[in-house]
């Protein structure tokens, strides 16, 4: 009889915190905001996406992929005394051994590869982003209406100003060309 007496818990011990209340995951709040923006979006304000990946034939969607596991496979071009000198290693720059007893001229084999035109990688995909685009570069909208949408990607200049960037964003974004350097990520882009 004296345990029902005594209080649930003992004066020392400090009283139980309460479990915090756990934050929605987003897969509870992303069907019913699939549903708002079903009902929001209108055909006639829908602009055309631009294209995650272009348009290529089996033929060169089969060189990206050698060019990748060709990429996987090639060395490191380390430059001659690059670890000796940091003034030579800084930039990584490439630079052919010349000297008469040079042991990386002569191939030996504990020294760094050479660069060789057996590493290159297929011409037909050479240049190519690794999405299949091939990139040009935009400085206003006329050079960006000469683009084609399936094959080519626009990289906006460096030189372009922030406001005319957005804008040249923007209007690539209604034609459905991809900009491989975005200011503004859009959603299917992120």
């Amino acid at each position: 009889m004296a345990d029902d007496d005594a209080p649930a818990t003992p004066k020392s011990e400090a009283p139980a915190k309460r479990p915090r209340a756990r934050p929605k995951k987003a897969d509870d709040a992303a069907p019913a905001k699939a549903a708002e923006t079903k009902e929001s979006s209108t055909p006639e304000t829908k602009t055309p996406s631009s294209p995650k990946r272009a348009e290529l034939s089996s033929e060169l969607k089969g060189l990206l992929s050698t060019r990748r596991m060709l990429d996987r496979k090639r060395p490191n071009f380390g430059r001659q005394a690059a670890n000796r000198y940091w003034r030579i290693g800084r930039d990584g720059a490439w630079r052919r051994p010349r000297g008469l007893q040079s042991k990386q001229r002569r191939h030996y084999g504990y020294r760094a590869r050479i660069v060789r035109v057996g590493y290159r990688s297929p011409a037909a995909v050479r240049g190519l982003v690794p999405s299949g685009f091939r990139p040009i570069l935009v400085h206003n909208s006329t050079e960006l209406a000469g683009l084609d949408a399936k094959t080519q990607a626009a990289i906006i200049a460096r030189g372009v100003g922030t406001r005319r960037r957005l804008v040249l964003e923007e209007e690539a974004r209604k034609l459905g060309i991809r900009v491989l350097n975005p200011i503004v990520k859009g959603d299917s882009e992120v």
